[in-house]
């Protein structure tokens, strides 16, 4: 391999690593954040919920950034703008944190969109591999972040706002290691065909919808509150980083393995519904027996949650009959279903302030999760959207 190729690989695998740092970096400082800044759960909560709304409704503005500017140069944007927002958000007051917030998660939706665009222009003949090393490394960056910010905050005593800079500088890395492909990159248009009226009136498209946003939506409540629950039932801070890093560590594993089966099957049915039962495991341990085998929780929890996004991603460039159309129901699925996603952290925060206690928020998400196993077997039918199909 040669070192264009290495620094090429390198980029991508590093700038695939920052589209989870920014959000689920925050959880495991959250309590320290709201006694700092003064938030209550809610509040705390909506720090998630802000960077998820961002997700999907700034997601459409890649496809305008590519055509203008090229994909390469839109990607090394993105990583500026996370090291900005996230560097912010260590400034002083409540405003400029949930302003970071939303600047960082306003370029990982763009980021999130162009990525798929990126391996099929760099990677057109291991788009398969480059996908799955994609998606691995969405989740390990998510494990990483909220395994390392605790550790890191007591070993430097820069405090949670010093903590969540330094999370600009794996951004700054990437973008350093992307420069060459954003300089030698054309900034040419890119007018592709965009068949959004066939993708709007398929059934298929919103059936994977829902199952997007129900999925996103569960995942999203973990990432921001699964710390603070544990360390709420008398679990060290430290450990419940752990626990929550643990999850997402094995959501690696299962994103690799999941899709490889499934996609040779017609129907992703077995296993759509197998990931939603395991999720429910996992949450109904959190729920029932928290400080009970709660690395055991983690695994079954991870494994279920792992399996769902690979999967959902599986089903967006399985369904439609052409690539075209595999960016409009990415585009949508996305859009429609962060921004559902994003109701999760907030609802689990109020429900959390009316209650007094967890196990409210959590049968909320058991049914949620009900209504997720409901979506996916309907998303994981065989079935092909595309022109004349339903």
């Amino acid at each position: 391999m040669s070192l264009r190729s290495v620094v090429l690989v390198a980029g991508f695998v590093l700038a695939a690593l920052n589209l989870r740092p920014a959000i689920a970096g925050v959880s495991p400082l959250l309590d320290e954040i709201m006694g700092d800044v003064g938030l209550s759960p809610a509040g705390g909560g909506a720090i998630t919920t802000v960077m998820v709304v961002c997700l999907g409704v700034f997601g459409p503005v890649a496809p305008l950034l590519a055509r203008r500017i090229g994909l390469d140069r839109t990607l090394l944007a993105g990583l500026l703008v996370i090291a900005c927002g996230v560097a912010l958000r260590g400034l002083d007051g409540a405003p400029v944190l949930y302003l970071g917030s939303a600047l960082a998660a306003t370029a990982i939706a763009v980021m999130n969109v162009s990525m798929p665009g990126v391996v099929k222009q760099h990677f057109p003949s291991r788009i398969n591999v480059m996908t799955g090393v994609y998606v691995s490394a969405v989740v390990a960056g998510a494990a990483v972040a909220s395994a390392v910010v605790i550790p890191v905050e007591r070993l430097t005593g820069f405090g949670w706002r010093g903590v969540t800079a330094l999370l600009a500088v794996p951004a700054l890395l990437a973008a350093l290691l992307w420069l060459p492909q954003a300089l030698r990159g054309r900034p040419a248009r890119s007018d592709g065909p965009r068949p959004y009226g066939t993708v709007l009136r398929s059934r298929v498209t919103w059936y994977v919808t829902a199952l997007m946003g129900l999925q996103s939506l569960t995942f999203y409540v973990v990432l921001a509150w699964l710390p603070t629950i544990f360390m709420e039932r008398g679990v060290p801070a430290e450990q419940a980083g752990y626990l929550l890093s643990l999850t997402n560590l094995v959501q690696v594993a299962a994103s690799l393995a999941v899709p490889v089966l499934a996609g040779r099957r017609a129907s992703q049915v077995p296993y759509v519904v197998g990931a939603g039962v395991l999720t429910v495991l996992g949450y109904l341990g959190v729920l029932l027996a928290p400080t009970t085998l709660p690395w055991l929780w983690m695994i079954v929890l991870g494994l279920g949650q792992g399996a769902s996004f690979a999967l959902v991603l599986l089903i967006i460039a399985l369904r439609p009959a052409d690539p075209a159309a595999v960016t409009a129901l990415s585009a949508v699925a996305q859009s429609v279903g962060y921004v559902v996603a994003a109701l999760g952290p907030l609802l689990f925060g109020y429900l959390r302030e009316l209650s007094g206690g967890w196990s409210v928020p959590l049968t909320v998400a058991l049914g949620v999760l009900a209504a997720q196993i409901v979506a996916g077997w309907l998303a994981g039918r065989p079935a092909t959207l595309g022109p004349g199909r339903p």
